[in-house]
């Protein structure tokens, strides 16, 4: 069974960075067969994907908003997918979620219902 778990809840001020961290278990890591993917979601909001990355290939995608400023990454000694936040804005103010699924090379975006595995969300606040 599929189990994420995020970490690195935080304060900072707009133009500071943070580091969220997903521990990933279920058989995801060492499988090429997986796509791990952050999303966030303020009050009022959609869910918005922010950044993915493939398991098997490490092929990444970023949502335009976070371009130059995220960073995701995954470390398979810890079974981890992270993201570095760079340069935060008041605006990347939300609860962020880490999600799994089986990678799809013909899903080219991040969207919600494409995704049945999900952590519990860190909340994240840049303040200005």
């Amino acid at each position: 069974q599929v189990q994420l778990v995020e970490s690195g809840v935080g304060s900072v001020l707009a133009g500071g960075s943070l580091r969220l961290s997903c521990a990933a278990s279920g058989y995801i890591y060492p499988s090429p067969t997986y796509y791990l993917a952050w999303f966030r979601q303020s009050p009022g909001k959609e869910r918005e994907g922010v950044a993915g990355i493939h398991t098997g290939g490490g092929t990444t995608y970023y949502a335009d908003s976070v371009k130059g400023r995220f960073t995701i990454s995954q470390d398979f000694s810890k079974n981890t997918v992270n993201l570095q936040m760079n340069s935060l804005k008041p605006d990347d103010t939300a609860m962020y979620y880490c999600a799994a699924k089986n990678f799809n090379p013909t899903q080219q975006k991040l969207l919600r219902s494409d995704f049945p595995h999900w952590g519990q969300g860190t909340q994240v606040t840049v303040s200005s």
